[in-house]
């Protein structure tokens, strides 16, 4: 008969390998900014079947979905997801939108919600000095493109009506504005 201390160990060294295996696991399946772009690199949609396409969409769309508020944001600043999102047919490209804006412009909202007053009076700032840098810049836009736009300031719009607080409201108030005016001199 084996002594006790042999079977504790044994299952002590059971528990730390599953454990271990588990946490291993985890962190693979982690997505970072460096995965998601490893990932778009590696993605070819050119002449590949629509199935193909449709699931390299999806797994593109969960993965950026996974990502934090900050992750996201430095992978739109790469502009990688602006390179893969012009491979899409303008179908592919409205189920992307569908997939991602949603939980983009939430994540937008709770950072926004989250921000000390001070600090979203200045993001509220530097965006409306950039918007009217940019003012004089007419860039033309093909019927696909004005669609893709109409879409995410949509879903912008909607998320902002129902996901930001009473205080981001009267603090973004003027960025919205601005964001209207400019909607309605390009019509």
């Amino acid at each position: 008969m084996r002594p006790l201390w042999i079977k504790a160990a044994a299952i002590l060294a059971a528990i730390w390998l599953v454990a271990g295996g588990a946490i291993f696991w985890a962190r693979s399946n982690k997505v970072t900014p460096e995965t998601l772009s490893r990932q778009l690199e590696t993605v070819q949609l050119e002449g590949q079947p629509a199935e193909v396409r449709g699931k390299a969409l999806e797994k593109v769309a969960d993965q950026l979905n996974r990502l934090s508020y900050e992750d996201r944001r430095e992978v739109r600043m790469s502009r990688k997801v602006d390179r893969f999102f012009r491979t899409l047919s303008p179908p592919e490209q409205e189920r992307f939108l569908d997939r991602t804006l949603p939980t983009g412009f939430k994540q937008m909202m709770e950072a926004l919600n989250k921000m000390e007053r001070p600090k979203r009076q200045q993001f509220v700032n530097k965006t409306l000095k950039d918007m009217q840098e940019r003012e004089g810049e007419d860039r033309q836009r093909g019927p696909e493109e004005e669609a893709s736009a109409q879409k995410i300031i949509e879903q912008g719009f909607k998320s902002f009506y129902s996901e930001a607080s009473a205080e981001t409201k009267l603090d973004v108030a003027p960025l919205i504005e601005a964001m209207q005016k400019n909607l309605q001199s390009l019509r």
